[in-house]
């Protein structure tokens, strides 16, 4: 409730940050993406919690009924703020005195109200924020699910997930980015995911022609896999990857949600509590690979020009 979505966003706040358009939002949120992803900020041991605190960000500001929750509780923090501005230390005396014989006569309680006001709105905050989780919740699913046959491109084993067969919710992850299908191949998804551990099966879904949001579904070989996958998997620079469980676990608040039905990238943006804000050794691992692999292939540049 302390934090200020706009400024982590980079955005101003207040009454100018409630007319930004979801187009400012969203290219805010890319420049800050570039700044903060971890593989530019090697040397910081929280440059992956900054890059999911902006990711939570980014998705509450493009859902409408989130933002208007949180707009509101912003506006009355600054009434708040500009009616304490305006009084000094005499005069908030002579008000406190006032109250004071308000509350005695019965009166109704300025500060309490204001209190109660603010508590209110924070509360529909929440709610639209719980609301967020449940609809990915829902579309999670608590059953076993099957892949439905909207996916078009498949990886190695396409073809067996696209004909509906069940598979391991603790295994499996989706996957959503901006873009198509040319931003991530299949082969493209299995390189960053192999990382972590085999992958069983990677299903991209056919994007429609209006749609600039490619999705896909990532299956582990194992569960710890995908809880690896989950905690490391960020995606290029240019075009983060926002990866997340196919089936919440361990959670009692999503326990009794309808049977996955279709996979598919969601209407409203999603906030979840990103697992895994640590992990560096893990992150380190593939970063020295990834600074081998550079060194190497600068020695061969050299050696043909040489030639």
């Amino acid at each position: 409730m302390e934090i200020d979505h706009y400024v982590i966003l980079g955005l101003p706040s207040g009454e100018e940050g409630a007319k930004l358009t979801d187009e400012r939002i969203g290219k805010a949120y890319r420049t800050k993406a570039l700044e903060l992803h971890p593989d530019k900020n090697r040397n910081d041991p929280n440059a992956n919690t900054k890059f999911l605190k902006l990711k939570e960000s980014y998705l509450i500001l493009k859902d409408e009924k989130a933002r208007k929750a949180f707009d509101d509780l912003l506006r009355v923090k600054r009434d708040q703020q500009q009616r304490q501005s305006q009084y000094d230390s005499k005069k908030r005396k002579m008000m406190a005195d006032l109250d004071e014989r308000e509350r005695s006569s019965f009166a109704p309680d300025r500060t309490r109200q204001e209190r109660d006001n603010e508590e209110r709105i924070a509360r529909v905050f929440k709610e639209e924020c719980d609301r967020i989780r449940a609809m990915h919740a829902k579309k999670a699913g608590a059953g076993t699910p099957k892949v439905n046959a909207d996916f078009g491109t498949s990886g190695t084993n396409g073809e067996s997930a696209g004909n509906g067969a069940s598979l391991d919710p603790s295994k499996a992850l989706k996957v959503t980015w901006e873009g198509g299908v040319e931003d991530y191949s299949a082969q493209r998804l299995r390189e960053l995911f192999g990382e972590f551990g085999d992958v069983e099966d990677i299903v991209i879904r056919s994007q429609k022609k209006k749609k600039k949001i490619g999705s896909a579904l990532v299956v582990m070989a194992s569960a710890d896999a995908a809880v690896a996958a989950l905690k490391g998997v960020c995606g290029d620079l240019s075009n983060p990857l926002l990866v997340l469980p196919l089936q919440k676990t361990g959670q009692s608040e999503f326990s009794n949600v309808s049977p996955f039905k279709k996979f598919e990238e969601p209407v409203e943006p999603i906030m979840i509590n990103l697992v895994g804000a640590g992990h560096q050794a893990k992150e380190d691992s593939i970063l020295e690979k990834l600074r081998k692999k550079a060194a190497e292939k600068k020695s061969e540049n050299n050696g043909n020009a040489a030639v």
